[in-house]
């Protein structure tokens, strides 16, 4: 019997919700972590890149392969675009407070409609600029606090960071016919590759340090990217982008949780008029929707 649709949307929620919970896991990896940037992203880069290949094998058997071979200049520019996001996010976390990070995170989706449009044409909505001018509101008032010089160099990282992941998403968009999780992994063998030429005693890393490493390419990248495709492929694109940013409140609160470590009144206010922003343009994107499919 085949599920129906109420079914297939409930698994496609709850994968998608599971692949924020997982992302948002990052900063708590860091935080647990003894190491310079450039040893985490080597480790993490080479357990992550292993799991989304094996993942590509269990679904797709050896045919699977054929998706590396044949990587096309979309899917060679998706995987730099994503390496280079790879490469910023571990020193943001360590130089700038995680709800910092998690904030001009949440800005991505505007920075990537502007991207289309300067890249290919694609005109944003009124509404996507509307929104738009609010996120930067928003984050202006998270990140006016910041003093020291680590804190501004944590923002202009994270900053740099969300234009990557903007230029991944339009990326997927302009070349639709690339294998997205090959090049992901791709991305991660990549990051890994450029962390090598700069790591400090990758080798003499701990046994119980390279179990959480392990666990953090394999949990928070692999597993997070598996659920969401998986999860995507039952929901509008919209829908999912909307539960997607579930990981901007998570990421601080793990940290908060783990470590007492509260955000401020200030980034908490930004971040509430960031990811406001964020939902009232998604869930303008689910209306206009609604009457097509009827």
């Amino acid at each position: 019997m085949m599920p129906d649709k109420a079914s297939t949307e409930k698994l496609g929620i709850t994968l998608v919700a599971a692949a924020a919970v997982a992302w948002s896991t990052a900063p708590l990896f860091v935080r647990l972590l003894p190491f310079d940037s450039f040893t985490i992203l080597f480790w993490r880069g080479v357990f992550a890149g292993c799991g989304i290949t094996a993942f590509l094998l269990l679904v797709q058997g050896r045919a699977a392969l054929a998706d590396f071979t044949r990587m096309n200049r979309g899917g060679l520019v998706f995987a730099i675009l994503s390496a280079a996001g790879m490469l910023l996010y571990i020193p943001s976390l360590q130089l700038t407070s995680v709800a910092n990070v998690a904030i001009i995170l949440a800005t991505a989706p505007f920075a990537s409609a502007a991207l289309a449009w300067v890249w290919f044409g694609e005109a944003p909505r009124t509404r996507t600029v509307v929104a738009s001018l609010v996120a930067v509101l928003g984050v202006a008032v998270s990140v006016g606090g910041a003093s020291a010089a680590s804190d501004v160099r944590g923002i202009v990282l994270a900053c740099l960071l969300m234009l990557a992941i903007a230029g991944m998403t339009v990326a997927a968009r302009r070349y639709r016919e690339t294998p997205l999780i090959a090049a992901a992994a791709l991305s991660n063998f990549l990051g890994s590759a450029v962390s090598l030429v700069f790591v400090q005693g990758a080798v003499s890393v701990p046994p119980h340090n390279i179990l959480v490493l392990a666990a953090f390419g394999l949990l928070q990248v692999a597993l997070g990217l598996t659920f969401f495709v998986l999860g995507s492929r039952h929901l509008p694109a919209a829908q999912s982008a909307l539960i997607a940013t579930l990981e901007t409140p998570l990421m601080p609160f793990w940290i908060w949780l783990a470590f007492s470590d509260a955000p401020s009144s200030g980034q908490l206010f930004g971040g509430a008029v960031v990811l406001g922003a964020v939902i009232f343009d998604i869930i303008g994107d689910l209306r206009a929707e609604k009457p097509q499919q009827a």
